[in-house]
């Protein structure tokens, strides 16, 4: 497949389902635990990318440090009993997954998400069988945007770097690429487009158009 994409890389929350529902309540639960006001959907979806631990910090905040390790174990408690209430895939992603597989290419979960909790949600939407493998934030001893699992997802198919992709909804995604040297393309539909536009990288509106991307002429990655 010389000159053509091999592996892609797909990020989770945002980018493969839509996720923000159940974290919003989740972070919601924590928060109105502490005696705290609940925080706005939109600007919980804002603090997702980073993990668990990240999200719960933001939310709770830098001058109620002292609150953070209890509030991680209550989000993570109350998110696994929570993980599918509203998530779903995104339009077309279902298909998407379909169509690359019918081209023979190879594709993969790399998140920041606990690794379980990842295949649970993966599997209960019928898709995890799409991908040969699915490395969380608790995978490795690093996470995004360290390459390491980048690479590591790169070996079980030995795809060199420059015919992969890696597909996310985040600055953290695409900073990702951008340490790996793996060529990047972000989605419109998730937590931070604003971010992604921000930096200028392309963009995609809808999983077709992903598609084309992938499998098509429309190569507009860097």
């Amino acid at each position: 497949m010389a000159g053509q994409i091999a592996h892609v890389i797909f990020d989770l929350d945002g980018t493969l389902a839509d996720t923000g529902a159940d974290l919003a309540a989740s972070v919601n639960h924590v928060l109105e635990t502490f005696g705290l006001d609940p925080l706005d959907p939109s600007i919980v979806h804002r603090y997702v990318g980073d993990g668990a631990r990240v999200l719960v910090e933001r939310s709770v905040g830098i001058a109620r440090r002292d609150l953070w390790d209890r509030g991680v174990d209550m989000f993570l408690a109350f998110y696994r009993q929570h993980l599918l209430d509203r998530t779903r895939l995104y339009d077309g992603v279902g298909e998407l997954l379909a169509a690359l597989a019918r081209a023979g290419v190879s594709a993969s979960v790399l998140t920041n998400k606990p690794e379980d909790l990842s295949r649970g949600i993966l599997e209960a939407l019928g898709v995890l069988g799409a991908f040969v493998d699915v490395v969380g934030g608790d995978t490795l001893p690093v996470r995004k945007p360290d390459p390491r699992g980048v690479l590591r997802l790169l070996r079980l198919t030995d795809t060199p770097v420059g015919e992969a992709l890696i597909v996310g909804d985040s600055p953290v995604d695409s900073a990702t690429a951008r340490a790996s040297q793996v060529p990047f393309c972000g989605v419109s539909w998730g937590f931070n487009p604003e971010g992604l536009a921000a930096e200028g990288v392309p963009i995609v509106g809808s999983a077709e158009g992903l598609k084309r991307v992938i499998l098509g002429d429309d190569r507009i990655w860097i």
